[in-house]
């Protein structure tokens, strides 16, 4: 098999010089919550069969802004790590200066191009050549409910809008925080994220895909805020700086009803040893049934001097369809490869691909914005601003719609 072969190339290389593992690679990311670290164990265990030798560079925060700053540090002072966790539009940002290395070697030799979706590929290959090694797809648009919690108000999980305030303000009647929230900028945008493709499919790649400026202004993107309004009503006071993971735990611990976040939040309950159906329940957002907002986390090997046949194997065992099951029932996320069985996945899992092939064929399969595949960074980062300051108090609603039209012009 040929990713064996070339596992067992870099191996021997290791072996020969001396040294266990002579062959290494830095790795930047920011796995760095309980069921990420967990998740990413599995890779370093991989790697460490091949003798392989992890040089572990975490930069703490979920949405990878820290990670990204660290980076440009790094390689402004002519230091960049040999790969790093990246996300959309960052990996094109770097392709375009021309400083990553080039898998074609072992994306040719285990056809890579035959089992990656096209939607990845769009940022896993650069001019014709792979640049980054897919490990997963993430979907944003979820919501985790603690069963117990939504069982004490004695109504079904949510389908539309007005059900879902249903519920929250019966969990807030019951005596809980209804929402579990973290006030950072991502994760104030993957709520919105989600709102806004409640709206319609038509309304969100016309807004946060396509940046039409009637779109962004419009009235429909004032309701959208006005729905980020009701949502902040039901959140605790000591949301501004929380983690997202502390935000999971509210709920695994009972002190919340639900969370509004991707599928890496169910790696929490996992490793809570919580399971799905019986001690939480997985929902799409109300509205957005059918539809899915997609990232997907991608390891990038920078054109390194050194290091290149660690760097090979390292994207090989990502590839691994064997890895990539195993990553990904830990991580909560779906495999990149679409050739990989879901026997392993839980329910939730489950779900997961069976709703990633349906929107991927039915043409509701969108990049997310709040995580960087839908517009660049610095558009992100404009609507950020704006999504953030209006969830905070400093907007109105129909401010915050015409707030969007003047960050998204003076962004682009």
């Amino acid at each position: 098999m040929k990713l064996k072969k070339l596992m067992a190339s870099a191996a021997l290389v290791a072996l020969t010089s001396g040294s266990a593992y002579a062959e290494e690679v830095e790795v930047l990311h920011w796995w760095t919550s309980g069921g990420e670290a967990a998740a990413l164990n599995v890779l370093k265990d991989n790697l460490a069969g091949q003798k392989i030798g992890w040089l572990d560079m975490p930069v703490a925060g979920g949405g990878g802004e820290a990670a990204m700053t660290t980076l440009r540090a790094r390689v402004t002072a002519g230091d960049a790590p040999t790969a790093v966790q990246m996300l959309g539009f960052d990996i094109v940002d770097w392709a375009n200066e021309d400083v990553l290395g080039n898998l074609n070697e072992v994306a040719a030799a285990e056809g890579w191009d035959k089992v990656v979706p096209e939607a990845l590929q769009a940022f896993s290959k650069h001019d014709g050549n792979w640049i980054a090694a897919p490990v997963n797809v993430h979907s944003t648009n979820w919501v985790w409910i603690s069963k117990s919690a939504l069982d004490a108000t004695g109504l079904g999980a949510p389908t539309s809008w007005d059900e879902l305030t249903a519920v929250l303000d019966a969990m807030k009647a019951n005596g809980i925080t209804p929402l579990a929230h973290g006030g950072q900028a991502w994760q104030d945008a993957t709520i919105f994220d989600a709102v806004v493709l409640s709206m319609g499919d038509d309304f969100y790649k016309s807004a946060l895909i396509d940046l039409d400026m009637d779109a962004l202004g419009g009235a429909t993107m004032v309701e959208a805020f006005q729905r980020m309004d009701t949502l902040r009503g039901y959140v605790d006071d000591n949301f501004s700086g929380r983690d997202w993971n502390l935000a999971s735990a509210m709920v695994i611990n009972g002190e919340a009803g639900m969370q509004m976040m991707g599928d890496w939040a169910k790696g929490e309950f996992l490793r809570a040893d919580q399971k799905p159906g019986e001690d939480f329940v997985c929902i799409r957002f109300p509205g957005t049934q059918g539809a899915v907002t997609f990232n997907s986390d991608q390891f990038v090997m920078f054109d390194v001097e050194e290091g290149n046949k660690a760097q090979l194997a390292m994207a090989s065992a990502v590839m691994d369809p064997v890895f990539q099951s195993a990553f990904n029932v830990v991580k909560g996320s779906v495999p990149a490869r679409t050739d990989v069985p879901n026997t392993d996945f839980d329910d939730c899992g489950q779900k997961g691909m069976a709703d990633l092939a349906d929107a991927g064929g039915n043409g509701r399969l969108f990049g997310s914005m709040a995580h960087g595949h839908s517009v660049p960074a610095s558009v992100k980062n404009a609507i950020y601003d704006v999504v953030t300051a209006h969830f905070n108090g400093e907007y109105d609603a129909e401010t915050a719609a015409q707030e969007m039209v003047n960050a998204v012009e003076s962004a682009m």
